[in-house]
């Protein structure tokens, strides 16, 4: 079986602040300000503001700021953390997106550049369509994507060598598409994909299952399919692999720091992720949006990441997508 598992898996503006000042907690707390590197609405955003907010409203620390900085695929917010070295209370919410776009984008600031704080989460991402779309179920969207794929829009929430794009390649494959002739939308996190997806601009939708709950829940969309090796729980979704598709995908998230912060602060910032982890809260939200408990932290998070990079360098070759 292909499968691409987790071992458990220019300068854009500011366009959205949530400041979450605490009036309690351990007094002399240093602020902590978390950079979302793409739009809100996506699952960088969700991650962030939840973890935020649990923070919070749990006294882990006085005061937690999430502000969102777009551009080229997280690299831009990724430049801006590797250029504020040695300073305290930064955090990026990244992930496997952030790993390839640095290849993508050709960045110059690369993960290995950043402090390695803890990997939060996992989950698979989905294949999905408008509730009034005509494919009802994975085969009929198959026939049709196969015989010509190159009038086949598919969107994914990640730009080149993130989740939603391996996931569209390595389904792709699997179902007899060449890769290359995929022809791949690119949307600046869940947002913008919504909104491409309910409007028609697409035909499929690849991204992260807990971005969408609500709208399945709600029957605005369908799932045709999810790429873990097992359902998820309280979602009513058939994988991949049950489908015949011989293909599990993992996408995760987690915190990255500065560069050059000292032992005492990368300490600190791994304490407040371990403490958010034991909390209910944190539990109950992961079960409601279909993450998975990733935690990592330090240095072995650190040696994760680079695992995960050799292999994306890889797969993207491998893909003949870079």
């Amino acid at each position: 079986m292909r499968k691409f598992q987790t071992l458990v898996a220019a300068g854009a503006a500011v366009v959205a602040v949530t400041a979450l000042a605490g009036c309690s907690g351990s007094e002399g707390d240093t602020a902590v300000r978390i950079m979302v590197p793409n739009s809100p609405g996506g699952g960088y955003d969700t991650t962030a503001r939840v973890a935020a907010k649990i923070v919070e409203d749990d006294k882990i620390n006085d005061t937690v700021e999430v502000y969102n900085l777009e551009g080229a695929g997280g690299t831009t917010g990724l430049a801006k953390l590797v250029g504020s070295k040695g300073k305290d209370g930064e955090l990026m919410l990244m992930g496997l997106g952030v790993v390839g776009a640095v290849y993508t984008n050709q960045s110059d600031s690369t993960l290995a550049d950043t402090t390695p704080i803890a990997r939060l989460i996992s989950e698979p991402d989905i294949l999905v369509v408008p509730a009034d779309s005509p494919y009802k179920t994975l085969e009929d969207l198959v026939a049709d994507w196969t015989e010509s794929p190159g009038d086949f829009p598919v969107g994914g929430g990640s730009s080149p060598g993130g989740p939603d794009h391996l996931a569209a390649h390595l389904t792709a494959e699997a179902v007899g598409v060449t890769p290359t002739d995929v022809n791949y939308v690119v949307y600046d996190g869940g947002g913008p994909l919504l909104a491409a997806l309910l409007s028609g601009e697409v035909e499929l939708g690849v991204s992260g299952l807990g971005e969408y709950k609500d709208q399945i829940q709600a029957g605005q969309l369908r799932v045709l399919g999810v790429t873990s090796g097992e359902r998820v729980e309280g979602f009513d979704a058939p994988t991949l692999t049950e489908q015949g598709v011989d293909l599990e995908f993992t996408n995760w998230r987690g915190l990255v720091a500065p560069p050059g912060i000292d032992d005492a602060e990368q300490d600190r910032l791994v304490s407040m992720v371990e403490e958010l982890h034991d909390t209910p809260e944190w539990e109950d939200a992961m079960a409601e949006n279909g993450w998975t408990d990733a935690l990592l932290t330090g240095d072995e998070f650190g040696d994760y990441m680079s695992e995960q990079d050799e292999q994306v360098q890889g797969l993207l070759d491998e893909l003949g997508l870079v």
